[in-house]
């Protein structure tokens, strides 16, 4: 399952992080869990909303604007048939996934190799009904365990700057059905602007992450006949989730370097839906 050295580094650092309270705090409510961030405009009412109520409208604001982001992807996918099969890519505790499954009725398979991940998603599964359609795998997303065009489509939500792109997008071409989608959302360096920022290294140094350039996203999906047609960038949107966060009792401390590298634009945050043409 772990096949480098800093496969077995990132494998330590999720595995020590069981109490990660603001993943945790976030998805409370709806059993949504992400291990991803939000786009849009927060409601500026929460900042002034009384102490005793603050943190907890600024959470629920948060949350709200996660599941913006995933849907997203649901966007960008299309029309899903209910008998399709999907495949989550670092699926986390499975909040990406249960979003999917809720709007399409589909079939989906969740790789991790966190297995504290996989038994809480596991868990939320069965807790809230969706274990019949939803099923989760420890394993690395560099090796998925599954033959070859197994999937109508694969998605990966904020999990490809912790891979090599070009081995990466050859197994999800590999398990994609021809003519399957592949939608990804990312962080990325923008290297029209600056191959290498202060704020991208301080984000990779805070997540243990091995950020990408933004073209080698488009050399790497180009190599493995992945043909995107649909590319946004929603870097602007992104940052009144950081400014939130910022402003409020749950920041970590890499709000700072997301918004600079936002604000200066040597961050984007892109997705990109693709079809696998061969």
């Amino acid at each position: 399952m772990v096949r480098s050295d800093y496969e077995r580094l990132l494998k330590s650092y999720w595995d020590t992080k069981t109490t990660d309270d603001i993943n945790l705090l976030l998805g409370a409510e709806d059993g949504l869990y992400h291990h991803h961030y939000g786009v849009g405009d927060y409601d500026p009412g929460v900042l002034t909303a009384p102490p005793e109520h603050r943190d907890a409208l600024i959470l629920r604001e948060l949350h709200r604007m996660e599941n913006a982001e995933t849907e997203l992807i649901l966007d960008a996918l299309g029309a899903v048939p209910a008998d399709a099969r999907g495949m989550d890519a670092g699926s986390g505790r499975g909040g990406t996934s249960f979003m999917i499954t809720q709007r399409f009725g589909c079939r989906m398979d969740g790789v991790n190799f966190c297995a504290h991940h996989i038994d809480f998603a596991e868990r939320v599964a069965k807790e809230r009904g969706w274990d019949d359609r939803v099923r989760f795998h420890l394993a690395n997303m560099l090796e998925p365990p599954f033959a070859d065009e197994t999937f109508d489509f694969v998605v990966s939500n904020e999990t490809t700057m912790y891979a090599d792109l070009h081995d990466l997008f050859r197994e999800f071409a590999r398990v994609l059905r021809p003519g399957g989608r592949y939608v990804v959302v990312t962080w990325c360096r923008n290297d029209s602007v600056d191959a290498r920022s202060s704020a991208s290294r301080r984000i990779d140094e805070h997540y243990v992450s091995r950020m990408h350039k933004r073209s080698t996203y488009f050399e790497a999906l180009a190599a493995n006949g992945l043909v995107p047609y649909r590319v946004t960038r929603h870097t602007d949107e992104a940052i009144p989730y950081w400014d939130l966060r910022n402003r409020s009792g749950l920041r970590t401390g890499v709000e700072v370097p997301f918004l600079a590298g936002y604000r200066e634009k040597s961050l984007d945050y892109l997705l990109i839906a693709c079809e696998r043409v061969r």
